[in-house]
């Protein structure tokens, strides 16, 4: 009898354990502080994003954010398509879902030596980036279009926080900087030149998306639908009125003022809606699916 009782149990405990876990339907999106991003900032001051139960998870560099999804902290990344393409790696069913925006100058090389001081000196020059994202990407893309030796370049990987606090100290030694708005400000201000940008000499196409895989995107298809609509008519609050918007997302770009914030947005150009036949056939190029764009 005790046998069987204790057959029964485990019996169950096993039948329990089989059942899928309840989903608590939380969707939880982790973005950096791109000024693209500012929709989702936006919407969270507004509650909007706690009305459709989306938790926005704030990561202080695009490397943080990748590793944040890695360990299965959030369900969806924003990112650019260089940070999809190394997470599809290892999550091969991982799409763009929702795309923000495109760099106009958002991306940028910075340095305390000109362009042709760089070419003209053979020294080391101490190149401050964070490794696992776009960055890189701009860093190639620079040096090979001046033609600077890949040997005299010292990669020093450091999130965007850290870099964007770099003091301008030796001008005798070479160094380069590879950043994104906003964290360009405390830069110049520090007296770094921006040499080369996604606006001036950099062919590079670079696009802030959110991305997940598609048992996500299935398992969050209304919560995903919903977000969207929300960025959409954030950005057109953006358009209507950028001093209550640039208000209500200032808490999370204490540093940038809103003379800056307006200059920052021409830095960036929405695609949200409809794509350009131009920007289309790009992504084609660059093998970038938007089949599954909301």
């Amino acid at each position: 009898m005790k046998l069987t009782v204790a057959s029964c149990i485990l019996l169950c405990f096993l039948l329990l354990s089989c059942q899928p876990k309840p989903h608590d339907h939380i969707l939880r999106v982790s973005v950096t502080n791109w000024i693209g991003y500012m929709p989702l900032f936006y919407a969270k001051e507004k509650g909007l994003l706690e009305s459709i139960n989306v938790k926005l998870i704030n990561a202080v560099s695009l490397s943080e954010n990748m590793y944040l999804y890695k360990a299965g902290n959030s369900d969806a990344f924003g990112g650019t398509q260089y940070e999809h393409s190394i997470l599809k790696a290892q999550f091969p069913s991982l799409v763009p879902i929702m795309l923000f925006d495109r760099s106009n100058g958002g991306d940028m090389v910075m340095s305390n030596q000109t362009i042709s001081s760089l070419q003209n000196s053979d020294g080391q020059i101490d190149t401050y980036l964070e490794m696992d994202s776009i960055n890189l990407i701009v860093l190639n893309d620079f040096i090979q279009k001046f033609n600077i030796d890949e040997t005299r370049i010292n990669y020093i990987d450091k999130d965007q926080s850290e870099i964007s606090s770099l003091q301008y100290i030796n001008p005798a030694q070479a160094t380069l900087i590879v950043t994104y708005i906003p964290n360009d400000i405390k830069l110049r201000n520090n007296g770094f030149q921006e040499l080369i940008s996604t606006k001036n000499g950099l062919d590079l196409l670079v696009l802030g998306a959110v991305f997940a895989r598609q048992e996500e995107l299935i398992e969050h298809k209304q919560q995903f639908i919903q977000l969207k609509a929300i960025v959409d008519e954030a950005i057109l609050s953006l358009e209507a009125d950028p001093k209550e918007f640039y208000e209500t997302i200032k808490p999370y770009f204490t540093e940038l003022s809103y003379e800056e914030f307006n200059k920052q947005i021409n830095d960036i150009v929405w695609v949200n809606k409809d794509l350009d036949p131009s920007l289309k056939m790009r992504l084609q190029e660059a093998s970038f699916s938007i089949k599954d764009l909301l």
